[in-house]
C-alpha cells in the first residue's frame, strides 16, 4: 500500500482518497517516482509516536497489602488514595487471583481518606466476608498499621505509607 503524507503531516492512501487529504482536505499534487522513493526514505527515518491524551503523571501510592498466607503469599498490592475495589476481576483496582474463594467483584473496599489521613476497611457488596484482625467487617473499620486482612483463605499484612508523618499533597507543596 502507498502512503502518501500532507503539508500537516497526515497520512494517506492516493489511491482510496485521490489527492485530497481525508483529515484536513488539503490537497497533495501527486509525486514523480523518484520523490515517491526519497518520501519513502524519509518516512522510514521519521518516526511516529502515539498520542497518549494529556499526561497527569503517576497516580501515587498510599499503602500497601501484602499477601502472608495463601495462593498469592509474599505479592504486594498497591493501595491508592480513595475507594479500591478488592476481587478477582481484571477491573478491580486490587486484583488477587489464585483464590477462588475470594469473590470475583468488590469483595471488600479499602479506602484512602487523603483530608483525615487515615485508611478503612468496608465491606464489599459480594457474598464472602472480609475479617480485619480475626474480627468480620459489618461496617467501615479503621484500619493501622500491621493489621491482617482476611478475604477468602488469604491473609492480608496492611502496611500504609500515607498518614500522620507523610502525604504527598504535603510533600508538593512544600517543595513548590
Amino acid at each position: 500500500m502507498s502512503l502518501t503524507r500532507c503539508a500537516n503531516g497526515h497520512m494517506f492512501s492516493m489511491r482510496k482518497h485521490g489527492s485530497v487529504c481525508p483529515y484536513c482536505s488539503l490537497v497533495v499534487e501527486q509525486a514523480s517516482q523518484s520523490d515517491n522513493s526519497k518520501a519513502a526514505r524519509a518516512l522510514e527515518n521519521d518516526k511516529t509516536m502515539p498520542y497518549l491524551g494529556e499526561s497527569q503523571g503517576v497516580e501515587a501510592v498510599t499503602g500497601w497489602l501484602v499477601c502472608i498466607e495463601g495462593a498469592q503469599l509474599g505479592q504486594d498490592y498497591r493501595i491508592m488514595a480513595e475507594k479500591n475495589f478488592i476481587g478477582r476481576s481484571e477491573d478491580m483496582h486490587i486484583r488477587i487471583i489464585g483464590d477462588n474463594t475470594i469473590s470475583r467483584r468488590n469483595h471488600a473496599v479499602i479506602v484512602y481518606d487523603p483530608k483525615k489521613r487515615n485508611f478503612y476497611l468496608l465491606p464489599g457488596d459480594a457474598s464472602g466476608l472480609a475479617y480485619h484482625n480475626n474480627e468480620a467487617v459489618y461496617t467501615p473499620v479503621e484500619m493501622t498499621a500491621y493489621d491482617v486482612i482476611q478475604l477468602g483463605k488469604s491473609k492480608f499484612l496492611f502496611i500504609p505509607l500515607c498518614g500522620v508523618h507523610f502525604e504527598w499533597d504535603n510533600e508538593a507543596s512544600e517543595k513548590a
